[in-house]
């Protein structure tokens, strides 16, 4: 469902699947009728925003995929490993496998691709010789860090120009956001 967007900033009218006439068949899916027009208009900029946000991400992960030439499973699984070394956290394949929900015989593979690509090197496990860790190669760090992270650290810049008050707004929105897109509750979305 494609939704037409404005540029903020240019007083243009918006449309979206918040924004219709109560003949449109969309109007059963969100109840405005306690709402000014003035707040829909409001609302409306505020889930274009966010449709915006999405595709900057979208666009910033194709583009990162596309330099460092892997998939966007490859991406997941080497920002896992970024992260959990910046924590100095020990990874093995089993917990890789788990965070990306992948069976042992495919992670396998995708470390076989990772290594083969110079991304990745295993290592016998610090603490248990039966296991291996998987770190991310300096190589592969400097580019990442140098490229994507250095886009993703922009949004710590915006959030940072926000005033603490402006901050649990935003955080209380996202994260009411999200419980109310949970699927937990969404029987067509449960495994048959």
């Amino acid at each position: 469902m494609a939704d037409q967007h404005s540029t903020a900033g240019q007083g243009s009218v918006s449309r979206s699947l918040y924004d219709v006439n109560s003949s449109d068949p969309r109007s059963e899916l969100v109840d405005r009728s306690q709402l000014d027009p003035e707040d829909v208009g409001q609302i409306t900029r505020l889930m274009n925003a966010l449709s915006g946000l999405r595709e900057k991400e979208k666009a910033l992960a194709d583009a990162s995929e596309k330099y460092m030439k892997l998939s966007s499973q490859d991406m997941r699984a080497l920002h896992f490993l970024i992260v959990a070394n910046h924590r100095k956290e020990v990874v093995t394949p089993g917990m890789l496998g788990t965070h990306l929900g992948m069976s042992p015989a495919s992670i396998t593979k995708l470390l076989n691709r990772l290594e083969k690509g110079g991304h990745i090197s295993r290592r016998v496990h610090p603490t248990d010789r039966r296991a291996f860790s998987i770190e991310v190669t300096d190589e592969t760090r400097a580019s990442a860090m140098r490229t994507v992270g250095k886009q993703h650290a922009k949004r710590f810049h915006a959030a940072a120009r926000l005033t603490r008050e402006q901050r649990d707004v935003v955080i209380n929105f996202l994260e009411d956001t999200a419980r109310e897109m949970s699927l937990d509750d969404a029987d067509w979305a449960q495994e048959r």
